[in-house]
């Protein structure tokens, strides 16, 4: 149709699938074979937007738009026809040759089309050339936005970089992590596995297997397919993504069918998911579940009508004539004969591919250039200003972030000459011989699934499971094995660690004040840990120390009450009760171990316990020491040191050992002073808080006044022979000190061996049996005496051993003392 600014168009009205281009050996004329539905209507589309704004008064007022239209037969080969006609010069059909085409005026003003990326990568560089603005409402390939390589290039659909994060998303939301991904062997398929498989690694998804269905060669294509999709099988996928041309996925599936592969999902991209080459297969039913995103196209609800409209004139024999007589066909004899089923088509033949999203992109593409061409003449809405004839690279100039409005939707090109547009999920759903196309879902930059629409080829429709290993439960991380990092074993996070995001591959530890069990999805705060005053083992310590200070302060009293008597002063008199006092402050330092440690009880722990056994242990070192003199040395001897071991003498004796025993104390707390510590891995749950001992050595050292006591006491009483008819005192010093020794002495072992949150009760345990040994071995016989055998409590029984202690106080009791020991 003339005008005053023509339109050029590419279309697919038919298809050479059979033609084997390939095997041209002359530049000849193609002819299509196939029709297509498709390409008729989105040529009709364009006529019918075209019309539209000729009648209309808003865009080009007083101006006409026409059109020239043209089949490409989805094939760069004869796309490229037209587009030489389109570039001729006005008023004639030869391209010609120039330095400088800016004074070039084309035949055409801007191309709408065509519908593939294939073709338009021919194209779009071809009129990049020449500047001439380029509007495709079907190619889709992200390379096509490179302004440097395409800069007049513009599409009124999106790129298929939101399609992949669509399709990418969706494998996501069906947790299908272990995918086939194929694509047709050329620019569109490409182009497409290049952009899933970079988005979908940094997604989590592993591709099985990756790989081109090749061009149509038939002596090469069988193996090749076959192999494929054997490749396919044994990867034991139950997802396959297809980024292909609807040629080259007819041709795998036709393969497909005949091997038998097993029913698979099919994720679709645009560009066969509505192909009729694709859906005619037999035996397309048996493939599986297909499913894919579709550009949401805004309903025309004329357009139906205008079709069936131009339908009725196409088939009336005089329009015909007169359209012939008005337009006649000029180009017949370089691009061949119109299409020859076009006047044969019926409403019926199209009803399926009416609502196809690309007729609106078609019917947009017009607006878009119309409005471009609306704000380069400046128009108003009383017409628009008379000019020279705008050249197409004037037009460009104002198609970049163009915004416009077609039936109603508001549209823009951005800097790359995409348009922001939704898409829907579809999924096949089979009624009869053709699918239905069902919306189950749609993505807006956020997809949305509609759960309850869903349908697959699987037996009581149960969502297929695609992954090469199972999910890992809670708690568990992935140790990838081979070189998929979906194939993996699951591992679980260890006590102590804890899995911080399910997708992590390492376990993440514990800061030192929290725990976690094992397969932790948090940590939790460690409680402080000490020897508390409620727990059993200390409660039965505690009744322990009760019935040792018990008893200590019993013997004690006793002592007291008969401190006259000759056995309180065979045993020391004076000495015995501050020994018995300081067994009973023995037994309460045991105190200072139960409950939270502090810097003052660990400070203390140490020397209020050996000082006062220091104490006891100095006096029972005096009573070792005139048992010795009494019984090992001469009657002369004796009587000349005892009195070196009686009065103030003794005193000094025991001053000098606890002075001693201050130093050593002293030393321990100056040099190696015991700290409070928090340790925050001996206990799997808690924090253990507890007196560090920093030198072992001087702990020890700690130890040696009191050890040296003791040695003395036993080597002073062990082997004595006791005279006959006296008490013998030397026995219960040597149990004493044995009960001293057995004590410390498997203290020693326990308290190494036993875990450190139970030390201090081992501690309270070794000084409450030590106390209680030198009370039952020593004190309490003597008491057992006091209240049972009041008769043995003589001076001839204690004081002296008989005629010796007789002699020295001048008596006459010679002949009485055997009888009364008796």
């Amino acid at each position: 149709m003339q005008g005053d600014y023509v339109l050029g168009g590419l279309f697919p009205l038919g298809s050479t699938e059979d033609a084997a281009l390939g095997n041209r050996t002359q530049p000849n004329t193609t002819k299509c074979t196939r029709f297509s539905s498709h390409g008729l209507l989105w040529a009709l589309a364009v006529k019918m937007a075209v019309e539209e704004i000729n009648r209309g008064s808003t865009l080009l007022p007083g101006l006409r738009l026409g059109y020239d239209l043209f089949d490409t037969c989805s094939e760069p080969v004869v796309a490229m026809k037209p587009s030489l006609i389109f570039m001729a010069k006005a008023g004639g059909h030869d391209v010609a040759a120039y330095c400088d085409y800016t004074r070039y005026q084309p035949r055409v003003l801007a191309i709408i089309g065509p519908h593939s990326s294939e073709l338009a990568f021919v194209t779009g560089k071809f009129f990049g050339f020449f500047l001439m603005p380029q509007v495709s409402y079907g190619a889709s390939v992200d390379l096509l936005s490179n302004r440097e390589t395409f800069p007049s290039f513009f599409r009124t659909v999106p790129s298929d970089r939101v399609q992949v994060a669509a399709v990418v998303e969706l494998l996501q939301e069906l947790q299908w992590s272990w995918v086939a991904a194929l694509g047709s062997d050329d620019t569109y398929g490409r182009q497409g596995l290049r952009l899933f498989s970079s988005l979908a690694s940094t997604r989590g998804i592993c591709i099985a297997h990756e790989g081109l269905v090749p061009p149509h060669t038939p002596h090469l294509q069988s193996g090749a397919v076959q192999g494929l999709l054997s490749h396919v099988s044994r990867a034991g996928v139950q997802v396959v993504v297809l980024f292909s041309s609807a040629h080259a996925a007819r041709t795998l599936f036709s393969y497909s069918i005949h091997c038998g592969l097993s029913p698979k999902v099919w994720v679709a991209s645009e560009a066969w998911l509505t192909s009729d080459l694709v859906m005619t297969l037999p035996g397309m039913a048996q493939v599986g579940t297909v499913l894919g995103f579709l550009q949401r196209g805004t309903p025309m609800p004329a357009f139906a009508s205008y079709v069936q409209t131009r339908l009725a004139l196409a088939a009336d024999p005089a329009f015909c004539a007169l359209l012939d007589a008005e337009q006649p066909g000029l180009e017949e004899h370089i691009l061949g004969p119109r299409c020859p089923q076009c006047d044969h088509i019926t409403l019926e033949n199209l009803s399926a591919s009416l609502l196809h999203p690309q007729t609106f992109a078609a019917y947009a593409a017009v607006y878009g250039v119309a409005q471009a061409l609306h704000n380069t003449l400046l128009c108003t809405a009383s017409g628009c200003p008379v000019r020279e004839p705008v050249q197409p690279w004037q037009l460009l100039e104002n198609m970049y972030n163009l915004s416009f409005r077609a039936h109603g939707q508001a549209l823009r090109f951005d800097t790359s000459g995409n348009v922001d547009m939704d898409y829907d999920l579809k999924l096949w759903v089979w009624q009869d011989q053709m699918p239905e196309l069902r919306t189950v879902g749609t993505f807006n930059g956020r997809l949305q699934l509609l759960p309850s629409q869903m349908w697959w080829h699987t037996p009581r429709n149960k969502k297929p499971v695609s992954q090469c290993s199972r999910r890992c439960k809670k708690g568990q991380v992935r140790r990838v094995k081979g070189f998929h990092s979906c194939c993996y074993d699951c591992v679980d996070c260890k006590a102590g660690s804890y899995l911080r995001n399910p997708e992590d591959l390492f376990c993440t530890q514990c800061d030192q004040d929290k725990w976690s069990p094992a397969r932790s999805l948090h940590c939790f705060p460690r409680r402080p840990r000490f020897l508390a005053w409620g727990e059993p083992a200390v409660l039965l310590l505690l009744v322990l120390l009760g019935l040792t200070l018990g008893l200590v302060l019993a013997a004690l009293g006793l002592f007291v009450q008969h401190r006259d008597s000759p056995l309180v002063q065979a045993s020391g008199g004076l000495w015995a009760c501050f020994g018995l006092a300081c067994l009973g402050f023995v037994c309460l330092s045991v105190l200072l171990f139960p409950g939270r440690p502090g810097r003052a009880s660990c400070l203390a722990q140490q020397p209020l316990l050996h000082l006062p056994l220091t104490g006891c242990l100095s006096t029972l070192l005096l009573q070792a020491a005139e048992i010795f003199m009494e019984s090992e040395l001469p009657p002369s001897w004796a009587g000349q040191l005892r009195g070196h071991l009686q009065g103030p003498w003794a005193w000094l004796v025991m001053l000098f050992a606890m002075l001693v025993e201050v130093a050593l104390c002293a030393w321990y707390l100056v040099a190696f002073p015991p700290e409070v510590v928090t340790d925050w891995q001996v206990l799997p749950t808690e924090a253990l808080v507890h007196c560090r001992v920093r030198s072992w050595v001087s702990f020890g050292l700690v130890h040696a006044t009191n050890v040296m006591l003791a040695s003395l006491c036993f080597l002073g009483t062990f082997l004595v022979q006791t005279r006959p008819g006296c008490y013998n005192g030397a026995r219960g010093l040597t149990f004493a000190m044995l009960a001293y020794f057995v004590t410390w002495v498997s203290f020693v072992p326990l308290f190494a061996n036993v875990h450190v949150a139970y030390q201090p009760a081992v501690q309270m345990g070794a000084n409450l049996l030590c106390a209680l040994g030198i009370l039952v071995t020593f004190h309490l016989p003597r008491c057992y005496l006091l209240l049972w055998r009041p008769d043995c409590n003589a001076p001839q029984f204690f004081l002296g051993g008989g005629a010796g202690g007789a002699r020295e106080r001048g008596g006459g009791g010679d002949e009485e003392t055997p009888s009364k020991n008796e």
